[in-house]
């Protein structure tokens, strides 16, 4: 595959943030973001959320980072070294929610700098991620200031209350999505399971783009939401548009299945460090 142009030697790279859970067993979260920005090229910031307890069998709990450390972080590094894009996971509480949404805005980010948001709910074991409390938040807060969100099916049906499961669905779950302020809304199709493609639907209001992929036959797929939302957020900073980087997402994250490798007892992780091979 193509991928993102690379910044000279001493040269300063493009700049992306991600606004995230930290995953003690490296497979998703401010990990998985930070594994994808560095092996495409990016300079990786960090605003930590919460930090989990978790391996490769599930999450035993986590820990939210206070209201201003989290405010803190955001303000700190867009005011000196600059934000180019930024992605969202984990964000826990409505309190976390709203509180950065408040720092995007106050640091006059909101409509300039593109923020994907990966409404991250629960883990890929179920267990749950964010307070249910805090949906209203993610509509009503962040989703009108995101250049794109990117849920899956799971987390579709929290959001709007529609359960997808063909095009004619996923078309009225985009549509629904995107009524709720995003400028573009991907619906994922990977959890799809009986399908042998895995195909994604992104809608701007007007019109529909159809991304498909063969679907990867394996079980190792933590971390599969944050490596697209990541990938995503690295191309938009690199001034692709938006159908353009969910295409160059979608087939990062692909080949980032075929290199997912075991870990533990459990799921184990997708990996960028196929491109180390290369």
């Amino acid at each position: 595959m193509s991928y993102l142009p690379l910044s000279a030697t001493g040269q300063t790279p493009v700049r992306v943030m991600t606004i995230a859970g930290s995953d003690s067993g490296g497979g998703a979260g401010i990990q998985a973001d930070m594994r994808t920005f560095a092996l495409l090229g990016v300079h990786g910031l960090v605003a930590v959320t919460a930090v989990t307890v978790q391996n490769s069998l599930g999450v035993k709990g986590f820990h939210e980072i206070p209201l201003d450390v989290i405010s803190g972080q955001i303000e700190a590094v867009a005011s000196d070294i600059g934000v180019q894009a930024a992605k969202t996971g984990m964000l826990a509480s409505s309190e976390i929610i709203d509180t950065v949404a408040t720092a995007w805005r106050g640091q006059g980010l909101a409509g300039t700098v593109p923020l994907v948001v990966d409404p991250v709910c629960a883990s890929m074991h179920g267990d749950p991620l964010l307070h249910p409390s805090a949906l209203d938040s993610l509509r009503t807060q962040l989703f009108p200031l995101a250049t794109l969100v990117t849920p899956n099916l799971d987390e579709v049906r929290l959001l709007v209350g529609i359960d997808v499961v063909d095009e004619t669905t996923q078309r009225e779950a985009a549509r629904a999505l995107h009524a709720l302020g995003p400028q573009w809304a991907l619906v994922k199709g990977g959890h799809l399971r009986a399908s042998a493609h895995s195909p994604d639907l992104l809608f701007d209001g007007t019109d529909f783009h159809e991304f498909d992929a063969t679907r990867i036959d394996t079980g190792h797929d933590h971390g599969a939401g944050d490596t697209l939302a990541a990938a995503v957020a690295s191309a938009l900073a690199h001034g692709y548009p938006v159908p353009d980087a969910v295409a160059f997402g979608k087939r990062w994250v692909t080949e980032c299945l075929r290199a997912a490798y075991p870990l533990g007892h459990g799921h184990g992780p997708v990996s960028a460090l196929f491109r180390l091979a290369e």
